[in-house]
């Protein structure tokens, strides 16, 4: 396949993700710091984030299982899926944990449920996106052509 149709494809479904707030600019500073001596920074840095989100999840669940539930712990966990989102520029992510570390602060039990589950479809909604811009990045290479970048 030519890779004119998959750059369009890649800009199209990027600036999508921008529009309904899944990306901010840290996504566009991230892939600014990708070059041709490494090809697969954005690829690396967004599989990184798969992975720990995973955990911290698990953590931020199983936090919230104990009794009595320590806020400061399930705190600590949710600023480090923050900082964790924002790095990458997942937005929505990001504003879900904002919400969250406010129900902890304010020992919210249920508050900090329904930001779990908020947290979670996020998430599972940017890394389906991200997942396919990373698959059309490596058509895109595979095809001969150059992985689109935003200003």
């Amino acid at each position: 396949m030519a890779a004119a149709p998959l750059e369009q494809k890649y800009v199209e479904l990027t600036e999508d993700m921008f529009k309904e707030g899944f990306l901010d600019d840290q996504f566009v500073q991230l892939q600014q710091l990708q070059d041709p001596s490494n090809p697969g920074f954005v690829a690396e840095v967004v599989t990184l984030f798969f992975e720990d989100s995973e955990k911290i999840i698990d953590s931020i669940t199983e936090t919230l299982e104990t009794d009595p539930l320590d806020f400061k712990v399930l705190d600590a966990h949710v600023h480090q899926f923050k900082g964790s989102s924002s790095s990458i520029g997942a937005q929505r992510v990001k504003n879900v944990c904002i919400s969250f570390r406010q129900c902890c602060d304010a020992s919210n039990k249920e508050g900090c449920v329904n930001c779990l589950q908020q947290v979670k479809r996020e998430y599972q909604l940017v890394k389906a996106r991200l997942e396919t811009l990373l698959q059309l990045e490596e058509q895109i290479v595979a095809a001969g052509g150059i992985v689109p970048q935003f200003e």
